[in-house]
């Protein structure tokens, strides 16, 4: 840390030693080290090292950005895991958007492979009070990769429907239907969803609708573009990447699948 030219530290002085400095702060866990140091003069000035307050979050922030990039983990592997969200909250109801990671399967080989794709659940929670909302009673709907693409075309006065059957293809098919509504706001200041659930096997019929501004509406846009490369794990793909594995993939490309190796 640069001192001022005013500053006069004396590096000799048998009758005030120079007081013991570690030679790497971060490393011995001092932060915010205030170290004194004598002068025969007057009295002893004082400055403060912040090296650690600097570089242990660059520190942390490297070891993560590390450990963010490595190979997809196997079914019941330890890794850190980290939850996001964002909310909307209205008089009427309350909206929570938040990503679900694609699904890796190791194969033989070593390698992985996209098993099932990533997606963005919707959680609705209707109001029962002031800023007060009954997540007991919420609904949910699963955005697929495709379903996010169309709402992130969306125009000003586009609108689109989405239909899931969550038991689709077994038994209890068409005993739980899910619709999600999205129409432009009549004034043009944004759009409505509207969420309507009707569960036979759990006597529920709801419907739940909250207005989604224009600005809130390009918050969702935003993140639906930032994460939809990561639900369809091509960020996994992008991280593995070495360039001594493109230099040998490249030498052994040939045949009329790989038109720009002719």
């Amino acid at each position: 840390m640069p001192l001022s030219s005013s500053l006069s530290i004396p590096l000799q002085s048998s009758r005030f030693p120079l007081p013991f400095l570690p030679s790497n702060p971060l490393r011995n866990g001092f932060s915010g080290l205030k170290t004194q140091i004598p002068n025969n003069k007057k009295r002893p000035s004082s400055f403060t090292c912040r090296h650690s307050d600097y570089f242990a979050p660059q520190r942390l922030a490297s070891r993560s950005s590390e450990d963010s990039s490595s190979s997809p983990q196997p079914s019941g592997a330890q890794s850190s895991r980290v939850f996001v969200g964002h909310s909307i909250y209205k008089g009427k109801a309350a909206l929570t958007v938040e990503p679900r990671a694609p699904e890796f399967t190791p194969l033989d080989s070593g390698a992985f492979k996209v098993s099932k794709e990533g997606f963005v659940l919707l959680q609705f929670a209707p109001a029962v009070g002031s800023r007060q909302y009954d997540w007991n009673r919420k609904q949910v709907f699963s955005l697929s990769v495709t379903e996010i693409g169309t709402l992130i075309s969306l125009g000003v006065k586009d609108s689109c429907e989405f239909f899931h059957d969550p038991f689709k293809g077994r038994s209890e098919e068409g005993k739980v239907r899910k619709v999600l509504k999205i129409e432009p706001l009549p004034d043009g200041t944004g759009h409505f969803f509207n969420l309507s659930v009707q569960n036979r096997l759990l006597n529920v019929d709801e419907s739940i609708y909250i207005p989604i501004t224009k600005a809130e509406f390009a918050i969702l846009n935003s993140a639906f573009n930032f994460i939809l490369p990561y639900l369809i794990g091509w960020h996994a793909f992008a991280n593995a990447i070495k360039p001594a594995d493109s230099t040998r993939s490249n030498n052994t490309r040939s045949g009329p699948d790989f038109e720009w190796g002719r």
